[in-house]
């Protein structure tokens, strides 16, 4: 029998507690403050566990004449050693990516290449051991720059473009035309947990795998590659990451097999970690842009016809530059109506290693060539470069089409500019940093609004699914499985709270376990910031057939129709009765009704020709604004930044503390990029900043001692996303551009505004400097031919 509630229970708790929209901490960040969060180099290594040592290159290009393994075979304590003949029968290749070699064989093309993995009792012996490894080379001529690659033609992709209008007549017939060169530096993710997999043996050739991976499937499928196994000998799991940024997509992989074939071999755990150094200059960064462009515009700074070339580094190898490369060109326009427009881009092959994804995945890039061209054509108009920014955004019928041929349907670019501008009181301040810098001879201000349109989903069709798996148990308590991963971002919280909401249950009732590629298969990897999107959808469809299931058996029970059955706050209404979840759910299991369900989502409406470079490659854009001062010593080139205010739509958050969180990390990860993480490599193609000493991310004290970070209010998504929410992770770091065009703007004050001074990125205070100088000998910083 049921036990029923009284009408006076029913009433005490009309909401459950940590539903969607609410304020809700992170499922682990008690133990990430705590330092009990346990990552893959935390969990109990078996007995026995050996551990690998990567052995790379140390030339940039060079057929490889000798390698000796002999020595090191016979070290103390070494147990195995791999080279490419372990692998000369494997094609490791992916769906999206070309074929990169686990292991250098006859030919290195990076300093930093793996060549070999030694697995020892101890990290110690391993290393030891490598260096008895004898490698000869013969050494060949590397491309190690940009510049280089472009002339040499060497690239790893054919060239591609987009094209809308007739860009070449509307330039020719254009007032004013400008055209110039930006330089955008790479970035290193420098996440807190390096690269690491542990590979356990099982019985009947079965292997378990914990890595640090945000794609468990893709490992899951290349691991039993290597085995030359079935995919379902191989279970992949992760709890958490520390930290991915898309530094953890593609290049885990490699690494997790390399684990992987040495347990299988020795039928002992195997465990490969790199340290920061090898981690740093063995995988892959951001990709470093050359844009060319060419703009021609009118008086009130209208963008008439533009032209841009993309040069990006790819590195030795295709690895993700496609795709990263489209996503720049699918982000050119940013929030700018472009009616004649060609964008071409070229992946260039260099001697260095294979770039990979990071967060925005070529999104910024192209956001800032464009952002670059409104300050420059600003400059020369001697406007506010506001309000050429609001003269050339998306707006009606006739002005909403992007190159690529997608409507603009959800553009609220204007309103929530407009209402930044104002909170922030941008027209005051920019006045009184005028002032300011017309009384101060030494030190001077900037300030700058920029805005951010980024398209949501993976432009790639079949990617854009996910699954999920539910369990609800008699006692009312609720398991979930999907197949996201959770790297800092909040992402099994959101899911509970999807899942808390649409069971009517309370959050502490729910509990969402590791990623599993036994308990959810063929899962798509974690970014594109669609990772609340896909799996959240996934885990509602899970949790609506458990509800609809329950409502159906408490109809039939009660002898009620179903339409007068419904879930209440850790209750369900049946007719005029109201029961516990729990008591329904227990009579629902003695009744023999499923109590479990997997749930499946796929992304409706888009679809993109990657040849043509058209159709619809995004269910929606997420938007955004962001102002920032700064402040700058000319003598110098030394600057702060003195206050940050940013204003973004992620539509009705499933939780906004969480998403308030996202927002502020990901533009301090944006400036970063844009003015402290440089990346140099030495003639000899050695990666010279490959430590924290060397490279220098974020800290707190660069920070904006005033940021003010506001959700918009009145987002909300129009398409049928999770709840109405909007993608939060990648968004953001785009906002990171105001920063740029703040020093900009405080280095033009040096000259009377007069003069772009063209910072390129990231803008240190030697490039600042530098720029200073240039605009005091009244030379033009990029080569800029004026007409």
């Amino acid at each position: 029998m049921f036990n029923q509630t009284t009408s006076a229970q029913s009433r005490e708790a009309e909401s459950i507690e940590g539903g969607v929209y609410q304020n809700k901490r992170h499922d682990s960040s008690h133990k990430h403050v705590s330092g009990n969060a346990v990552y893959i180099d935390d969990i109990p290594e078996p007995p026995g566990c050996l551990q690998i040592f990567i052995g790379m290159s140390t030339r940039p290009h060079a057929r490889v004449s000798k390698l000796d393994v002999s020595k090191a075979r016979s070290a103390e304590g070494v147990a195995c050693i791999l080279t490419a003949k372990d692998f000369d029968a494997i094609d490791f290749s992916d769906p999206l990516l070309g074929i990169d070699p686990i292991f250098a064989d006859n030919l290195v093309e990076y300093v930093g290449q793996p060549i070999f993995a030694v697995a020892a009792n101890t990290l110690f012996q391993a290393r030891m051991a490598a260096k008895l490894v004898e490698v000869g080379y013969e050494e060949l001529v590397p491309i190690l720059s940009l510049d280089e690659a472009m002339e040499k033609g060497a690239y790893v992709l054919p060239p591609k473009i987009m094209e809308r209008g007739d860009p070449a007549k509307a330039l020719m017939r254009a007032k004013y035309r400008i055209n110039g060169r930006l330089r955008i530096g790479g970035q290193e993710h420098f996440y807190l947990e390096g690269q690491v997999s542990l590979a356990v043996p099982s019985e009947d050739e079965e292997i378990l795998v914990y890595c640090s991976t945000q794609d468990p499937t893709t490992v899951q499928r290349n691991v039993a590659n290597v085995l030359g196994m079935a995919d379902h000998v191989v279970t992949v799991e992760v709890r958490r990451l520390g930290g991915g940024f898309g530094g953890k997509e593609v290049q885990p992989t490699p690494l997790a097999c390399i684990a992987a074939v040495i347990a299988a071999k020795t039928n002992y755990a195997a465990k490969l970690r790199l340290d920061r150094n090898d981690d740093m200059e063995m995988t892959g960064k951001r990709h470093d842009f050359i844009i060319d462009y060419d703009v021609g515009f009118n008086a009130e700074g209208r963008i008439e016809g533009i032209e841009f070339i993309h040069a990006c580094r790819a590195g030795f190898s295709a690895n993700v530059s496609g795709s990263v490369a489209d996503r720049a060109m699918l982000h050119a326009d940013n929030a700018y109506y472009l009616e004649n427009v060609a964008i071409k881009s070229f992946c260039c092959k260099t001697n260095t290693v294979s770039n990979t994804a990071f967060r925005g995945f070529g999104s910024p890039q192209g956001t800032l060539g464009i952002e670059h061209v409104i300050d420059v054509v600003a400059t020369h108009l001697a406007k506010d470069p506001l309000k050429v920014r609001l003269i050339n955004f998306y707006g009606t019928r006739d002005r909403n089409i992007t190159p690529y041929f997608m409507t603009v349907e959800d553009n609220v670019l204007h309103e929530l500019v407009m209402e930044l501008a104002e909170s922030s009181a941008y027209e005051a301040r920019r006045s009184e940093i005028r002032e300011f810098n017309n009384t101060s001879p030494y030190v001077k201000r900037g300030t700058a609004l920029t805005p951010v349109k980024f398209g949501v989903s993976f432009h790639v069709d079949f990617l854009n699914q996910a699954g999920a798996l539910i369990h609800v148990y008699t006692d009312g308590s609720v398991q979930v499985n999907h197949g996201g991963t959770e790297m800092g971002q909040g992402l099994h919280t959101k899911i509970a709270q999807v899942v808390a909401e649409e069971l009517q249950v309370d959050i502490d009732h729910v509990r969402v376990t590791s990623t599993n590629t036994g308990k959810v298969p063929n899962s798509s990897p974690t970014a594109a910031s669609t990772g609340s999107d896909l799996n959240g959808m996934a885990a509602q469809s899970a949790a609506r057939t458990i509800k609809n299931r329950l409502i159906e058996f408490a109809a039939h029970k009660f002898h009620v129709d179903v339409n007068e059955v419904e879930l209440l706050p850790g209750r369900i209404r049946i007719g005029n009765e109201e029961v516990t979840f729990k008591e329904v759910v227990k009579q629902a299991y003695l009744a023999r009704v499923s109590l479990s369900s997997t749930g499946f989502y796929a992304t409706p409406k888009i679809y993109f020709d990657t040849k043509k470079m058209r159709g619809r490659p995004f269910y929606y854009f997420a938007y955004g604004a962001a102002v920032t001062e700064v402040e700058v010593d000319i003598l110098t080139g030394e600057y702060h930044v003195m206050q940050t205010d940013i204003l973004h739509d992620v539509g009705k958050s499933l939780n906004p503390v969480l998403d308030q969180g996202q927002v502020e990390g990901g533009y301090i990860q944006g400036v970063g990029w844009l003015t402290t993480e440089e990346l140099i490599w030495h003639e000899s193609g050695k990666l010279w900043t490959r430590a924290a000493s060397t490279y220098k991310i974020p800290t707190c004290g660069d920070c904006a001692p005033v940021f003010n970070v506001k959700l918009w209010k009145s987002g909300k998504n129009k398409e049928e996303a999770i709840y109405r929410s909007k993608a939060v992770g990648e968004p953001p770091l785009t906002l990171g551009i105001s920063a740029l065009m703040a020093l900009s703007d405080a280095v033009a004050s040096v000259g009377d505004y007069k003069t772009h001074p063209s910072l390129n990125a990231p803008a240190t205070p030697e490039r600042v400097l530098v720029a200073i100088d240039r605009i005091l000998k009244e030379e033009n910083s990029c080569d800029n031919s004026i007409r």
